[in-house]
């Protein structure tokens, strides 16, 4: 191992130490599952903005935007930045207030109990439905921050894949599985520091060795359509492609996901004051814009250093950040041991979507499977042991899905992206902002978006090249219109969920 390896080891090593001393401190404060899930909806408006987007943020923000830049030029990555920005705007905008004020009003700790409570449905058939579309969804999710940790250990030092993903894996788990939601959003909000100035540092530092802005400008307008929002580039033929209406609105979709994503759904209902959202929604819209941005910008600026000889030809464009660390921890060891911050960024950006996603698909299992349909009674100290051993068993599954060592980043994450997108985002807009929305509705629509994300992807796509979109939009309009549909031709919600409903909407 040479001496900028070490010095790059010694910063990640420091990094996690931390992340694991943040839970062992909450551990102490985390008495019960409200805590444990919820965190008491202590959360102040920084920590709230920071940690929502840092967990939604994944890997995907440090290797899937900058690797598809890298790969395929601006068009695809622009539109589907644009998506996500505006997607993150609105949700903050018009969700995080409501949900913050009616998960409070009804009692509810976690989403399946915020859908059942809301319709107030005794049979807790939509609370399980919700449930297993969290565990589908989220361990594919959570197995693409696996594979992330076992690239970037696996590019940097050599190591085995398989073993960097399992010790990455248990890291991820013990400090999450020992403090819970406190501990997550805390070391989610520190990880959004670390991703901000990984970023940055890789930019200024890519810029200089590409040879400054005109050269990376220079650079991508020899590249025919690269720049080009409306054309993109192909790299097998090096030619211009095509991007038209329906890749466009196709991308922009991406946005429509944000609606449907427990765990950033859990961070509104966590806030501590509703009055403050409006300064988590600033803060949370701009670090995203911001982020995002550099992120494609570093795609862009590494084909430069890649094409003036800085750095070799290498296949997978997703480690673009990880290859141009390890050439800067061979300039000594204060640059190695940035490098070793930049790395700790990566790790960052996958441990605090794991952690978020872990804690979501235990509390479905446990709090909402266990208790709320199998009636299964516990006492706290249960509950929490339950909760811990659901999440450990989860893990174990998500390091099995991500075992293929090929396996993308940005495709596992797209679909599971999707599949929330589809089964959540009309049942959280309808559920708080139509009155009419009733039960039934909910879980026809629910199943309905989960089967379409399925059978677009894997059976409807393939038919006919306009039919070849983003499998979440065709999905969300789906859940939504069959939502729309069977909350009209059955019963109306009765009088006690109405007057719920009224309730919330005068509280201004």
């Amino acid at each position: 191992m040479t001496s900028g390896q070490i010095c790059i080891m010694i910063a990640i090593v420091t990094y996690l130490a931390m992340m694991v001393i943040i839970g062992v401190l909450y551990s102490k404060k985390t008495k019960n599952v409200g805590d444990f899930y919820l965190g008491g909806r202590k959360l102040g408006p920084f920590v709230a903005a920071m940690s929502a987007e840092a967990s939604d943020m994944s890997s995907y923000l440090l290797m899937g935007l900058p690797g598809l830049a890298l790969a395929a030029g601006l068009a695809e990555v622009s539109w589907t930045v644009i998506g996500l920005a505006v997607g993150t705007y609105l949700n903050w905008l018009i969700v995080a207030k409501k949900l913050r004020k009616y998960s409070e009003r009804i009692g509810a700790i976690t989403i399946p109990d915020y859908f059942s409570l809301r319709y107030r449905e005794s049979k807790n058939i939509l609370m399980a439905l919700a449930a297993i579309m969290i565990i589908i969804f989220f361990v594919p999710y959570t197995a693409s921050g696996f594979a992330a940790c076992g690239k970037l250990f696996g590019t940097l030092f050599g190591v085995d894949y398989h073993i960097a993903m399992i010790v990455s894996a248990i890291i991820i788990v013990g400090y999450t599985s020992l403090g819970g939601f406190n501990a997550a959003s805390t070391t989610d909000f520190i990880q959004a520091i670390i991703m901000t100035v990984a970023l940055l540092i890789v930019l200024v530092f890519g810029i200089a060795k590409a040879g400054g802005p005109a050269a990376v400008i220079d650079n991508a307008q020899n590249l025919s359509g690269y720049l080009n929002l409306f054309q993109g580039y192909d790299p097998a033929t090096n030619t211009a492609g095509t991007f038209g209406f329906i890749p466009i609105i196709s991308t922009l979709a991406w946005g429509l996901g944000y609606f449907g994503m427990p765990h950033i759904l859990l961070r509104f209902m966590a806030i501590e004051n509703p009055e403050k959202v409006k300064l988590s929604r600033r803060v949370a819209t701009v670090w995203v814009v911001i982020s995002m941005a550099v992120a494609v910008m570093i795609g862009v600026v590494g084909l430069a250093m890649i094409n003036n000889g800085t750095l070799p030809a290498f296949d997978d464009s997703e480690t673009i950040i990880i290859q141009i660390s390890n050439y800067l921890s061979t300039h000594g060891v204060v640059p190695a041991l940035i490098a070793g911050v930049i790395l700790a960024g990566i790790l960052a950006s996958t441990m605090s979507t794991a952690d978020s996603q872990l804690l979501a698909a235990s509390s479905a299992a446990s709090e909402n499977v266990l208790g709320g349909l199998l009636k299964i009674n516990l006492t706290d100290t249960g509950k929490m042991v339950v909760a811990r051993v659901t999440l450990i068993i989860i893990s174990v599954i998500g390091v099995v899905i991500a075992w293929d060592s090929n396996s993308s980043v940005f495709g596992i994450v797209s679909f599971a992206w999707a599949g929330f997108g589809a089964t959540f985002g009309p049942v959280m807009l309808l559920s708080l902002f139509w009155r009419r929305s009733n039960k039934y509705g909910a879980i026809a629509g629910m199943i309905a978006g989960g089967i379409m994300v399925f059978l677009w992807k894997y059976k409807i796509a393939g038919m006919a090249d306009v039919l070849n979109i983003y499998e979440l939009l065709p999905a969300f309009l789906t859940g939504l219109v069959i939502n729309i549909i069977v909350s009209l031709i059955t019963k109306a919600p009765d009088d006690r969920v109405t007057a719920v409903f009224d309730e919330i909407k005068n509280n201004k």
